[in-house]
């Protein structure tokens, strides 16, 4: 067994901060866990471009008795995104000896910290709707079941496969009005699913839509137009690297938080002006259209 010195000591609470933190942020995504996400513990900076390759588009071709098979050559797209987003939230903490004494206290001071960096890729994520020109529903107007059916009707005539998941993302009066739809609270009409409704609050599935809310799908006021997304997992990309660690000898410490194709840092420095332990939860991201047919714009 190892002798027990600062460094190790030290390294092992940035090792707790990073398991700690990662849950949380994957826990207050909504866009972030339906989309395209493409994570690898590489190396990167802010600026860089990473190309998502997207399959080719190939025919089916007839072949007659005797004849031969019409050799395709199909070449591979890609979509760049670029990782333009350095998103960090930063708390200190006066004394950190207590985190490990007391991991309730970690949690009171990581939660708020780990729930902005979600908010942001969550916005980003949402504000991609001008890249979708299918567009569904009537600015300003409450959220009907026809809308709901027209968005449907969207994906599937840009052949989107069946058996793909599909999703639908509003906000709050949207979900409201979705709720009150005469056809869908009723149990007579909608059975189990109008049930669970009434009882819980929540939609579920809905015209072969998985619904979800978020506080952070965006609003324009010229006209009053509130962009809702319907989309399969492949309408968005979501790249993730790793951010380099600090220089050796800086006073910085850092671990790296990854689960679920995501990936985050955790960086802990000393603070003299204040005599506290800072902590830095940072992670780098870029975010982009990959498929328009996949996403239909919900006006509401």
């Amino acid at each position: 067994m190892g002798a027990i010195t600062h460094s190790n000591v030290a390294s092992a609470i940035v090792k707790l901060v990073a398991a700690d933190a990662l849950p949380v942020l994957v826990g207050n995504l909504v866009m972030g866990n339906l989309v395209n996400r493409d994570y690898e513990p590489v190396l990167a900076n802010a600026g860089d471009t990473v190309n998502v390759l997207l399959p080719p588009t190939m025919q089916a071709n007839n072949i007659a008795d005797g004849s031969t098979v019409t050799p395709q050559n199909p070449s591979l797209t890609n979509a760049a995104i670029v990782l333009n987003t350095h998103a960090e939230a930063t708390f200190q903490i006066p004394d950190v000896t207590k985190v490990l004494a007391v991991p309730d206290l970690l949690k009171i001071y990581m939660q708020p910290a780990v729930a902005a960096i979600a908010q942001k890729i969550e916005t980003d994520l949402l504000s991609l709707y001008p890249g979708f020109t299918a567009a569904v529903g009537t600015a300003g107007s409450p959220l009907t079941e026809a809308t709901v059916d027209a968005a449907e009707t969207a994906l599937f005539m840009a052949k989107v496969p069946p058996g793909e998941p599909k999703y639908i993302v509003v906000d709050s009066a949207a979900y409201s009005a979705w709720r009150q739809i005469p056809l869908f609270e009723e149990f007579q009409t909608a059975g189990a699913a109008g049930l669970t409704t009434l009882i819980d609050g929540t939609i579920g599935k809905y015209k072969d839509f998985y619904v979800f809310r978020s506080q952070f799908v965006p609003k324009t006021s010229s006209p009053a137009n509130t962009h809702n997304l319907a989309f399969t997992r492949d309408a968005i990309g979501l790249v993730v690297r790793r951010l380099p660690q600090p220089l050796p000898g800086t006073g910085a410490i850092a671990e790296y938080a990854e689960l679920g194709n995501f990936g985050m840092r955790v960086v802990m420095s000393y603070q003299p002006n204040t005599l506290a332990q800072q902590f830095t939860v940072d992670v780098l991201y870029g975010c982009a259209v990959l498929r328009n047919g996949c996403g239909v714009q919900v006006n509401t």
